[in-house]
């Protein structure tokens, strides 16, 4: 892992491998962007010219190089485009995050890297800090260490700002780092494949992280509980061994908890731990089974999320509830018919074993409800229409009104794109349409199907605040990087999970 330092420096005079100067698309071309104003001094009239002649034209994501040579001290220099600025020549945080992303893939075999790109505030700061260490994120578990598949990092990375010495901008680097590694952890246990991360391999994954999540000055312990196949019959979880029991690898649910010393709010969190999706016997067409490896980046998002919280020392208690279960075809499989009785009591009648995580997370919501929290956020890899609703870039958050504007309002911050859709009266009547248990889990009627699985999950809240995050879209990128985004999975809702509970401990503070 490469060593961050905030520096308040000329980036034309600071010595490195490289030097990383941000463009911003205009009328009148490509023009550098606040913080490599002496860059373009030290080109001078030379610069206009160049960048014309190398086509740069400054738009999101483009990528410049050309040599230092005798006008710097880094023998380097990267132009990235951050598109056309705001109403007032700012540069955003999100464009600031994605140029930084896209430039930790161009500086390559590079020592040092100074990145003198706009980060005047504290939000433009975390941005270029978050976006370029997520930017460079590799996963190599499966390769083998040869120069032409692992890309080379910088050991020293140079964070260029004129607030580097407030304490307050020190922090800001320090916290995007905690936060994009818990981001990068995701994106690890996600991209895992499904054969090494079954549902008992997965918990043990949880437990050893949250131990060493522990570990350090002043953190306090988040502690670990995991139930297995017999303690879940015990318990009644009827969704979690509905979906599990046709597999080979049983289920688990593993339950965290983070208690700070004086906790200011309660915060349950809830994620889809579907370890493998095959569809069980409403199967799947082949080809798309090829990315459900990730169909339990919920899971990840909020276990990594609550130890994030944890290692921030934030003042917000956090109860987490992980069912976990690899929905698989067999004898012992979930059948289209079957009838299944909730935690807590609630018959379900099953009707597609392809909708099999609201499922589990039925029991998970219910357990969540009793330890009583302020509010309860579910995230979830829940359905496909929710992605041909809203692409695969973008989130949907259905539940309390007043919840899901503070979930809008931290992914904003956060930098994740997420869309508020409604909860119509019309999927009440849909998801109590069974005639022989208290709620259909699927009714095969092709439109809606995203705020019926919503609706779903309401059933299981017990009045409590609540917003459930569907990233079924966004938590799998199947195309090229683009920004601080990578191939595979990409961590998706850990940020805005750790923003919601800063705005909780700022709320109540």
């Amino acid at each position: 892992m490469p060593s961050y330092t905030l520096r308040h420096a000329n980036p034309a005079k600071t010595r490195c491998d490289a030097v990383v100067v941000g463009l911003v698309s205009t009328s009148k071309g490509a023009v550098v962007a606040e913080g490599g104003e002496e860059v373009a001094k030290a080109y001078g009239r030379k610069l206009r010219p160049l960048l014309v002649t190398l086509g740069a034209t400054g738009k999101a994501g483009e990528v410049v190089r050309v040599p230092g040579g005798e006008v710097l001290r880094a023998g380097l220099v990267v132009f990235v485009g951050l598109g056309k600025p705001e109403r007032g020549g700012a540069v955003s945080p999100q464009a600031v995050r994605r140029g930084a992303g896209a430039a930790a893939r161009a500086v390559t075999n590079a020592a040092s890297v100074a990145l003198a790109l706009p980060a005047e505030t504290p939000e433009q700061l975390r941005a270029v800090a978050e976006g370029y260490a997520l930017g460079g994120y590799t996963y190599t578990t499966y390769k083998k260490a040869k120069d032409d598949d692992v890309q080379g990092h910088p050991g020293e990375v140079v964070l260029l700002s004129p607030g580097a010495r407030r304490s307050d901008m020190q922090a800001v680097v320090d916290e995007a780092q905690l936060v994009a590694e818990a981001v990068a952890r995701t994106r690890d246990w996600v991209n895992t494949p499904p054969g090494d991360l079954t549902p008992p391999a997965f918990a043990d994954a949880v437990v050893e992280a949250a131990k060493e999540a522990s570990k350090g000055r002043g953190v306090r312990r988040v502690s670990a509980r995991v139930f297995d196949e017999k303690e879940l019959l015990a318990m009644g979880c009827g969704g979690i061994l509905g979906v599990g029991n046709g597999s080979a690898a049983p289920p688990r649910l593993v339950e965290l908890t983070y208690s700070p010393a004086k906790p200011v709010a309660h915060l349950a969190l809830v994620g889809k731990g579907v370890t493998f999706d095959s569809g069980g016997l409403t199967i799947k067409p082949a080809a798309s089974m090829n990315e459900m490896k990730s169909d339990m980046a919920g899971a990840a998002a909020v276990v990594q999320a609550t130890l994030a919280i944890a290692r921030l020392k934030l003042p917000v208690k956090v109860s987490t509830f992980v069912p976990m279960a690899e929905n698989m075809v067999s004898g012992s499989s979930v059948r289209p018919g079957d009838v299944l009785s909730m935690y807590g009591g609630t018959t379900v009648e099953v009707l597609n074993t392809d909708a099999e995580g609201r499922l589990i997370l039925g029991d998970a919501l219910v357990r969540a409800t009793e330890v009583e929290p302020d509010v309860i956020l579910d995230v979830a890899t829940l359905t496909g229409h929710m992605v041909v609703a809203l692409g695969d870039k973008v989130a949907g958050v259905m539940g309390s009104d007043e919840v899901v504007a503070d979930v809008l309002a931290a992914a904003e911050t956060a930098g994740e794109a997420h869309w508020h859709m409604p909860i119509p009266e019309a999927m009440d009547e849909r998801i109590h349409s069974s005639r022989i248990a208290d709620l259909s889990q699927h009714d095969w009627i092709r439109w809606g199907g995203g705020l019926f699985a919503a609706a779903f999950l309401r059933e299981f809240t017990g009045g409590l605040p609540w917003a459930h995050l569907d990233i079924a879209g966004p938590a799998w990128n199947s195309g090229g990087p683009s920004g601080h985004v990578t191939f595979g999975g990409t961590g998706w809702a850990v940020a805005t999970l750790v923003d919601y509970a800063r705005s909780l401990a700022t709320d109540a503070g």
